[in-house]
């Protein structure tokens, strides 16, 4: 562990004396935030038990109880300094059905509750111990309302036996370390400031404080600006999507987070995020394995555990370092166990429907024959790329079933004895768990069916880290299914808007190998791995760093006593919270960090999808509006990374779109007027169109002018003037259809160059203009239309007062 020295020359000098300061430095509480201990004096105290889902009101009641508190002795005494039972006085009690009487009990309570989280931090054991032996005073410096008698008490039973030559309690003093309690610590102890040091975590009243006094400072941060921020991003999620939930009481998770990356030397950016977010969000689901695993053990029964390939390849290393027990990697896919579970053409149809585009060479590669009716069907479109929906539509005409069944057979059986090679003991296992980042349990599926076609009684009980949980009701009686992050962690809906964005955690988490294609003498055979080697060089070095965390953790928290995995429950919605803040408000560095990734789609092809694509989103917006944006299918795959290149409260407005929090009537677009445009024909004929103007909930502006190609229009001209004089022009597009109605809802939006755009007497600079005169135009050039109707749609945010 180091800790940061401030202002300390090289040479050697005599300390004599050494003060800690207390909480977040001498001790650690195993809550997320120190305020962690007002939910749980709730608790304690009874009154979460008699007023339930009232926690975070109380939580909020304490806090301003004690700035009221403080400001109160401010005015009356000249210092903010107050006592636990002044704090207490200014607390509303008839609220939670208390009376007066009952200030003691609660004070008994929030004691109570420090006495249950506040853990003694081994760093600063260690160093507090090696100064005593060295003969120097040792002692404590902490701004509290807890009195010294508690904070003795407190101390002492959090590291019994412990002594000290000094303790100072800002309340008893009525100062604090940013004003004159390290004087009256230096004045009573005889202590020479030039020749001691003071060790805390806050940078104002430690650092600060005891530099101001001569005493030179150690720093002991909690956690850098960039991981605090995270953290507090976090923290909102949390309370968002697992609403009622206790959002600061994770039985010490995040401490734990703290303490590992404190103790962890700088590496690279892609180490750290292993390290801070992803290690332990899977550590976390492993401990869920482990008990999956124990639930679905007993007598006469004999257990095997496999992990997915290619995703549960991260999952699989965890538990290869935390568990001394062998479980199985299986490279099995969604592909090859559904072909090789038909015993009818149905199964190849489902896959096919999901494949957005695919080609007479794809479509042998994943079949392994090519039909004449096939082939012919493929030759009929352009450039031989179909649409799997049109191809799983035509299939049933084009094959004979017997050839999908033939084929499933052969492939079955390689998949059979790929098993037996895989995990030993094939045959007599009872129960096989297989786990998995999830979602709807496709392979297991698959395998029951495979089992049951091949005579094999194995039971099958799924570990998902994220479960599409309406999807296992067809799940076989005797088997099972069970996600992590379930339907009862948080809702069906943000479930839905995690696994949209979840294709970056799968990258991450994901195996360096292509994808297994077909088995041979119980081997697999793999594609060949489309994504680039720097990408997979990316994810090996972020799954390093989330090996780092998993095989520390277990050291650190038993060190500071913690069991943040103990409550599944607990540790599901932090785990969910952790995950969703990367996947929905990723910051600036993990953008740029992530942002290049490739998504290959892994059902035969090697067609590489992009994650992010902003302007993507910004044509979304200018030409479908917020929501109908926050609903765009894939690509870009990481929608909410793409949300948040725009702006981190873009990303947040469609974090509230997946929760269900995002009100229509006050984020759309409302009528705001009219405006006549000018449209101009090929033969210079002009005429004129009102339009209407619409304003968002951004206050951004939308005008949509919808043309047919019977017009013939070559030019629009629209009269920024007569509704947004000055402004910010965020882009022109162009959606197209036979249809008005089927333009408007168009996903292909094709945004029209900036350098094409006219500005007549209008200046600009880069996206901001200003008119000159009332004439002013924006002309905008109409394309070749190569269907019957197209809709230009103009997105602005107007600067200055509107006209009238």
């Amino acid at each position: 562990m180091k800790i940061a020295t401030a202002g300390l020359e090289p040479r050697a000098h005599i300390v004599s004396a050494w003060s800690f300061d207390v909480f977040d430095t001498f001790l650690l509480r195993a809550c997320t935030t120190p305020d962690g201990v007002f939910e749980r004096t709730c608790e304690l105290s009874g009154i979460s038990r008699i007023l339930p889902n009232v926690s975070a009101s109380f939580v909020q009641h304490r806090i301003q109880a004690e700035s009221r508190a403080r400001r109160t002795a401010k005015e009356k005494r000249g210092t903010s300094e107050v006592h636990i039972g002044e704090i207490y006085s200014y607390f509303p009690f008839k609220l939670f059905g208390l009376s007066r009487d009952g200030l003691n009990e609660l004070i008994e309570s929030e004691f109570a509750a420090e006495l249950e989280l506040c853990r003694a931090n081994p760093d600063m054991i260690r160093q507090y111990l090696d100064m005593k032996r060295a003969g120097h005073r040792v002692g404590f410096i902490s701004d509290t309302y807890w009195n010294s008698g508690r904070l003795a008490r407190l101390l002492r039973a959090c590291r019994p036996g412990l002594t000290w030559d000094f303790l100072y309690a800002s309340c008893d003093h009525g100062s604090s370390k940013s004003e004159a309690l390290f004087a009256t610590y230096l004045s009573e102890q005889g202590i020479d400031a030039a020749a001691s040091f003071h060790v805390g975590d806050n940078e104002k009243a430690d650092i600060g404080g005891a530099r101001r006094h001569g005493i030179r400072p150690r720093y002991y941060p909690q956690a850098t600006a960039q991981l605090a921020s995270r953290l507090q991003r976090e923290t909102a999620l949390f309370e968002l999507l697992c609403a009622g939930a206790p959002s600061r009481l994770d039985h010490g998770s995040r401490t734990l987070r703290r303490m590992v990356a404190t103790r962890s030397a700088e590496k690279s950016p892609a180490f750290h995020l292993g390290l801070t977010i992803l290690g332990p969000a899977m550590t976390a689901f492993d401990a869920f394995v482990a008990r999956r695993c124990e639930d679905v053990a007993g007598p006469g029964r004999r257990v095997a555990l496999g992990f997915l390939g290619r995703d549960g390849f991260l999952s699989h290393r965890i538990w290869q370092e935390l568990h001394s027990d062998t479980a199985a990697y299986l490279e099995i896919n969604r592909r090859v166990s559904l072909i090789a579970s038909a015993d009818t053409m149905q199964p190849l149809v489902d896959l096919l429907s999901k494949v957005f585009r695919i080609d007479a060479p794809t479509f042998g590669d994943v079949v392994k024959l090519m039909p004449p009716k096939v082939a012919a069907f493929f030759a009929g479109f352009p450039g031989g790329i179909a649409s799997g929906e049109e191809l799983a539509e035509a299939l049933p005409g084009l094959m004979d079933p017997d050839e999908i069944v033939e084929l499933a057979a052969g492939l079955r059986a390689r998949l059979l004895a790929y098993l037996r090679q895989a995990i030993p003991g094939f045959d007599d296992c009872t129960d096989l768990v297989l786990a998995d980042l999830g979602y709807s349990g496709s392979v297991q599926k698959a395998l029951r069916r495979i089992f049951d076609l091949e005579g094999i009684k194995i039971r099958l009980h799924g570990a998902y880290l994220m479960s599409l949980d309406d999807a296992f009701d067809d799940i076989a009686e005797r088997d099972s299914a069970e996600g992590f992050v379930s339907d009862l962690v948080v809702t069906p809906h943000i479930k839905r808007m995690l696994i949209r964005n979840v294709a970056v955690l799968e990258q991450i988490c994901c195996s360096p190998d292509g994808s297994v294609r077909d088995y041979d003498g119980g081997v697999a055979l793999r594609e060949i791995n489309p994504r680039p080697a720097s990408q997979i060089a990316l994810a090996a070095e972020i799954q390093t760093g989330a090996l780092a965390f998993a095989e520390s953790a277990d050291d650190v928290a038993l060190d500071h006593g913690l069991d943040p995995y103990a409550a599944t429950d607990v540790a599901s919605r932090w785990c969910a919270a952790t995950l969703a803040r990367l996947l929905l408000l990723p910051d600036k560095d993990e953008l740029a960090l992530l942002g290049g990734l490739k998504h290959d789609v892994n059902l035969g092809t090697h067609a590489l999808a992009p994650m992010l694509d902003g302007e993507f989103v910004r044509r979304q917006v200018t030409a479908r509006g917020l929501s109908a944006a926050c609903a765009s299918v894939a690509p870009p795959m990481w929608l909410a990374g793409s949300f948040a290149l725009m702006s981190p409260s873009h990303a947040y407005l469609y974090t509230l779109f997946g929760a269900n929090r995002l009100p229509a009537d006050v984020f759309e677009e409302s009528p705001s007027g009219t405006v006549q445009v000018g449209l101009f024909r090929g033969d210079g004929e002009a005429r004129l169109e009102t339009v209407s103007v619409h304003r968002t909930g951004l206050g951004e502006l939308r005008v949509r002018i919808p043309l047919s190609r019977t017009m013939g229009i070559t030019m629009i001209a629209l009269p920024l003037p007569k509704f947004a004089a000055e402004g910010l022009l965020h882009g022109v597009t162009i959606q197209t259809a036979e249809l008005v109605r089927d333009a408007a809802e168009r996903q292909d939006v094709i945004g029209i160059a900036a350098e094409s755009l006219v500005y007549a007497g209008i200046q600009r600079n880069g996206d901001h203009y200003r008119t000159e005169s009332e004439d002013g135009c924006l002309l905008i050039p109409v394309a070749k239309m190569t269907e019957d109707i197209a809709i230009y749609s103009v997105a602005i945010t107007p600067l200055g007062s509107s006209p009238k």
